[in-house]
Formats: C-alpha cells, structure tokens, sequence
C-alpha cells in the first residue's frame, strides 16, 4: 500500500525493494515522531474547520493507542507498506474509518518526514547533550581529586614540562563545552517547524502553522515553504558536526589513555574487567574500549563529509537521495552515545600512577624551572637558557626536583580554572532550551 497509488498497478519488485531500502528499519525509529505530529496536524485541522470536534477526538484517541503501541513495541510496519506514514494513516483508517483518510489534508510526505526527523533530531540532541553533561561532570571531578598528581607534559612526543592529571581532566572538560557550542547551533535548527510545507509549496488550505510549532514545542517555524524542505538535509548535517566535534574529543582522549597505559609510560591502569588479553600472551591487558572509541570517533568525524557528498549538487525541492541521511546519521547517533557511555565507565575507574616525576628520565622537565631560578636572580633569559642548555649538553645538569616539584605543586599547575569551565558549560547548556 502506497499513499501515491490511484490504482492497482503493481510496482516492479527490484524498484521496490530498491527504493524502499532500509527505510523501514529507520522508519520504526521515526514512528513515535510521526505520531506525535500527526496529533498536532490533525488538531490543527480542526482549528481551521477541516475536521469536525468528534473526527478529531476519535483521531487522537487512536493515535495514542498508536503511540503506546509504539513505546510497547507492538507497531510494525507491515510487508508491502511503503513508510511509516502510510502505516500509520493505515492503522488509523482500521481503526476509525473514513476519519482516518482526512489526516493527509493539507500535508506532505515531504513535510511530514521533515517534521519527523526535526522532531527525533531534536530529542536525540537533548539525550547526547545530557550524555556529555554527565562526562563533563566526571572529567571535573577527576581533575578536583587528582589536582595534585603530577604527569609529564610532552610536545612532538618529547618530554617537555610538568603537566598534572589535574590540568589533562580538566582539558577534555573544557574540550567537550566546546564541542557543546557547535550541538547547540544544530539545536537551534532541529527545533524550527517544517510542518504546513507540504511538498514544499505550501497548501492552498488556510494551515495555521504558527499553532503546529506551538503544539509541537518548536521554538520558531521555518517561514519559506521552499527553505523548510531545503533544511531537510541541512540539519542533518548541522547535528553531524556538533556530534564529529564530541568524537573528536573523546578519540583523542582515548588516545592519550591508550598510550598512558603502555608500559613504557605507565601512567594509568584499570580494572582487570575493563581491559582484554591475548589468546597466547598471558601478560597482556589491552586498552580495547579505548581503541574501538577512537575509531568509532574518527569514523563518526567522516559523517559531515559524508552528508555534504550527498547532499552537495542537490537544486532545490525534495530529492529521493534525502532518504540515504538517515542511514548515514541514525546509526552513528547510537555509536555516539555509546561512546559517551563507555568513557565515562572507563574513566571512572582509571587508577592513576604516584610520583611519576621521580623517575631519572624525567630530569630535564625542569629545565625551564632552572632557566627561571636564574632569570629570578637578575639573569636575562636568552643568557639564562644558553647557559641551562649547555649544561644538558655536557651532561652536568642537575636541579633540586624535591624543591620544583613543591613549586609546580604551588604553581601555575594549581590553578585548574574548573569553576570556571563549569560556568561556561552552564552558559552552552542554556542554549538548548526548548520552548
């Protein structure tokens, strides 16, 4: 059964099975969504004199029949319905009869699966935005209780000077609000109403789309008929860069803890359940959770370039290649939110290494502390560093790193900022207010 069909001509079977592809599977995901506005458009309707005070309460008594099916896991879209909205106008024509057939007034399956998607984009925004909060709140937290843990700080992978666990915590907390800032700006496009377009020239009935963005919670509306199908796609896009930025942050953290669990550096371990062995090597402990993160991330950072490939040579109006967004972006949202999930479990059982800066090959991190001792005495730096260097060329550089290690503690490396990171992030998550 196909909304389009005037008659009973028969589809040929590989167009079909073509052209349908995996929607039905991403269909289901969209199902409570396209219930959602259906109630909304149907209200509407009446609003404007289209449905009668009973059409409209039997439409949304069955819809929320519908709608609990659909969060009980009873709602499938049958074999040989095309998509979710012809299934859902299906159910309800059986359910209330001739009623049923008047919901597609003044509506399109454009416009319908604009509003769907926005509405779903919306809500999986919101649950990725709470994900990250909840990261964030760990990364402070561990950069408040390991303050005073020193690591040394490396540039081209080269020892260079002191860094604390502190300041590499509170790094990736700073990192993520960040990240939050390009998700909001998705936010604010996911959260306008493309309802009312219809095939993306409007209706010639009287909709009333400003009391649509109202039942639907939509902040605004998209004005242009012609832009609010146009944004289909474009918001898509807009959310895979705010979800490529997060994934970048966490495949970089994942990085750096699989390389502070090798042996060489051995700044961090874990629980034996957290890590993986070797079929023939009983020593090992592999940082397997991290390593499948950063490739999941960087895999998630190929989504905007993806859609943009896609995307990119469309004119305007709707396009079958729209359809192909949602297996590109739907399953990396899960992947997202499972990485989310699985480095806060990680990080909040990491084991952090003592007096790592004890160690003899970690002598030459206080260089620049000496060539500051001597700048404090009246020495000018350059004079000061050629003299620090030469000592290390020759070898016979030495420093006091009981008293440096006291100083860093005291130090710049002290002042973590996190109050103030926490106010920033406090500032990004405002912005994801819905009406």
């Amino acid at each position: 059964m196909k909304l389009w069909q005037k008659d009973n001509a028969k589809v040929n079977e590989l167009i079909e099975k073509f052209t349908v592809g995996r929607d039905p599977e991403f269909d289901l995901v969209l199902a409570p969504y396209d219930v959602e506005g259906s109630m909304a458009h149907a209200t509407m309707l009446e609003h404007i004199g289209m449905l009668t005070k009973e059409e409209n309460r039997s439409i949304q008594q069955a819809l929320q029949i519908m709608l609990e099916d659909i969060r009980e896991g009873r709602f499938q879209i049958e074999s040989g319905v095309e998509d979710v909205h012809s299934q859902v106008e299906f159910n309800l024509t059986q359910s209330i009869g001739e009623a049923g057939k008047k919901i597609h007034s003044g509506r399109s399956r454009n416009d319908q699966v604009a509003v769907d998607i926005k509405l779903f984009l919306r809500a999986e925004i919101q649950h990725i935005k709470s994900a990250v909060k909840e990261l964030f709140d760990l990364l402070i937290s561990q950069s408040n209780r390991y303050q005073q843990d020193l690591l040394p700080g490396y540039t081209h992978l080269q020892i260079a000077m002191p860094s604390s666990f502190g300041l590499w915590f509170g790094a990736y907390a700073e990192s993520l609000t960040d990240d939050l800032e390009m998700l909001a700006a998705a936010y604010q496009v996911a959260n306008k109403n493309p309802l009312g377009s219809g095939a993306g020239y409007g209706s010639s009935f009287p909709l009333n789309r400003k009391m649509t963005t109202e039942l639907l919670h939509f902040s605004s509306l998209h004005y242009n008929v012609v832009y609010a199908q146009m944004s289909r796609g474009k918001t898509e896009k807009l959310m895979a860069f705010g979800m490529a930025s997060i994934a970048a942050t966490l495949s970089r953290l994942a990085m750096d803890c699989c390389l502070y669990m090798n042996q060489n550096f051995a700044f961090i371990s874990f629980p034996d359940e957290l890590t993986t062995g070797s079929s023939i090597m009983p020593h090992k402990k592999n940082p397997d959770v991290f390593e499948l993160i950063r490739a999941k991330g960087n895999r998630i950072q190929s989504i905007p370039n993806e859609l943009s490939l896609l995307l990119g040579n469309l004119p305007s109006g709707y396009h079958r290649d729209m359809q192909l967004t949602k297996e590109i972006l739907f399953p990396a949202i899960e992947e997202l939110k499972a990485c989310l999930q699985l480095a806060g479990l990680m990080l909040s059982n990491i084991r952090i290494k003592k007096d790592i800066l004890k160690d003899e090959k970690y002598k030459y991190l206080f260089s620049v502390e000496a060539v500051n001792e001597l700048v404090n005495r009246g020495i000018p730096f350059r004079e000061a560093y050629k003299t620090i260097g030469g000592q290390i060329a020759d070898g016979s550089f030495s420093f006091d790193t009981g008293k440096a290690l006291n100083h860093t503690h005291e130090g710049s490396l002290g002042n973590l900022c996190n109050p103030e990171i926490v106010a920033e992030m406090d500032k990004v998550l405002a912005k994801f207010h819905s009406t």
